[in-house]
């Protein structure tokens, strides 16, 4: 700081902007003992200016001086080799033992004569700024989360009760549980509820109870102490502190441990829980949203999964249906997968061909819509930029896959003649052919067998593909 020749700040005019000032200032001697501590240190840091006078800098437990941890001296820590430290984030520990994230600067002071009189440091608060970015984080998330709600497509019959499930779980604050199978779609249920509700602005937080152990999980969903394992050298949240006010989803429910089922049954009860490590009560203000795509009710019988935890958790249950329960929506879903992934590669892929979806109909979807998603993007490898899907584009298992009877006669096209069960002869197929007007999927459609089949019959007995010329003359085989 400069100043003029006639105007010399007198030390206590010094003292009382260092005081006034909003950023933390302290001053250490030669040898790392505060001698400094200004009314804003004791605000940032906790300790009053009587406890921390006197102590060394090591007190605060800075995690990132030099590009490394505090060092236990003073004269390790290499302020006097740089003189100076400019701007470095870090985190300093707080008198009650949270982290605070501040932005550190220190810099060596020397005498007229070149002698060193100690250190200064300013230490600025993040803690606002960082619950700032926060909060623009989770509202690009939310926005994000609310694009993708549309991804749940469909107008069957069995989509619109989900979709009135979802409204009126979003109404209350009650627990959910959507069970169904892999690939269904449970967690974008989870995230409509959660942006339709009351607690919309706050986060939603998912975990994959099936991806960790059960040591990881409960230090992932309760949080640990400082000590409480090898390796946690730092207070940690858990997601249920980290979901303060929001959502937590707990995906994947039926794989949870015994020991972590009583303990979320607390949660549940009580709305606490405790970190791993201590002993302190924490509340926990939260929805909570589950999801499984196994038996609840079957583990519970057979001893793995508590009762009293079952019926908490499936006060309003959703079942979201598999995708061959759902057939009409297949259409729907293939194109908005089209839409998605010409945005993505840059192609301009018009649609899907009729004899394509009329064989994605037909499959059984063991992987549901997100096997549907996949096998879309799988067609977009082998089509043209220009042009539609077709056939041959189809991941092999749908083009392989057995006809499925009963959407034959749901959609009443002519009824599976019954001596085709027993054999085919090319007469027959023949007759079919001339009867289809030469289309191979009407003709697998009425004989009930896939249309692969139909293919692999027609090469058998050399059969053309395509009907013959009739104005040259030409006759069927």
């Amino acid at each position: 700081m400069k100043q003029t020749e006639n105007d010399a700040i007198t030390p206590e005019f010094a003292l009382a902007i260092v005081d006034a000032m909003a950023d933390g200032v302290f001053t250490l001697d030669k040898n790392g003992r505060i001698t400094s501590w200004n009314p804003a240190m004791e605000r940032i840091t906790g300790y009053t200016a009587q406890e921390a006078l006197g102590r060394r800098c090591t007190m605060l437990e800075f995690n990132n001086c030099f590009g490394r941890q505090c060092p236990t001296g003073f004269q390790e820590c290499g302020i006097f080799d740089v003189g100076a430290v400019e701007s470095k984030e870090c985190l300093i520990r707080h008198k009650d033992g949270d982290d605070v994230p501040v932005m550190k600067n220190a810099r060596v002071v020397w005498d007229n004569k070149g002698t060193v009189i100690g250190v200064v440091e300013t230490v600025t608060d993040l803690t606002e700024l960082q619950s700032i970015k926060k909060r623009l984080a989770d509202a690009d998330r939310r926005l994000g989360e609310k694009l993708s709600v549309k991804n749940i497509i469909g107008t069957s019959q069995t989509m619109q009760r989900v979709f009135q499930s979802i409204k009126a779980a979003a109404a209350s604050d009650a627990t959910v549980l959507v069970f169904g199978e892999s690939g269904t779609g449970k967690e974008l249920v989870a995230s409509a509820i959660h942006q339709n509700s009351i607690r919309s602005a706050n986060p939603l937080v998912t975990v994959n109870c099936s991806a960790l152990s059960e040591s990881l999980l409960e230090s992932e969903l309760f949080g640990h102490a400082r000590g409480a394992f090898t390796g946690a050298i730092r207070d940690r949240k858990g997601r249920f502190e980290e979901a303060d006010g929001g959502t937590v989803f707990l995906d994947e429910i039926g794989d949870i441990a015994p020991f972590i089922q009583l303990k979320l049954l607390r949660v549940l009860q009580e709305r606490t829980f405790e970190r791993v490590g201590e002993t302190k009560e924490r509340r926990a203000n939260i929805r909570v949203i589950t999801a499984t795509n196994r038996d609840l009710l079957s583990l519970v019988n057979d001893g793995h999964f508590r009762q009293d935890l079952y019926y908490r958790l499936k006060v309003f249950p959703i079942h979201v249906p598999p995708l061959r329960n759902r057939r009409e929506d297949i259409p729907l879903l293939v194109t908005h997968f089209i839409g998605m992934e010409n945005n993505k590669t840059g192609k301009a892929v018009e649609g899907i061909s009729a004899e394509a979806i009329r064989l994605m109909m037909d499959y059984h979807w063991p992987g549901n819509v997100r096997e549907l998603e996949n096998a879309i993007e799988h067609s977009f490898v082998l089509c043209r930029a220009h042009g539609m899907i077709d056939v041959f584009d189809l991941p092999v298992e749908i083009r392989k896959a057995e006809y499925h009877t009963e959407i034959t006669n749901k959609n009443n096209f002519p009824k599976v003649r019954s001596s085709f069960r027993t054999g085919m002869t090319k007469a027959d197929l023949m007759v079919l052919l001339e009867e289809c007007g030469w289309n191979k999927a009407e003709v697998a459609r009425r004989a009930g067998v896939s249309r692969t089949a139909i293919w692999k019959y027609m090469k058998k007995w050399d059969i053309p593909l395509k009907p013959p010329d009739r104005s040259s003359g030409e006759k069927a085989p």
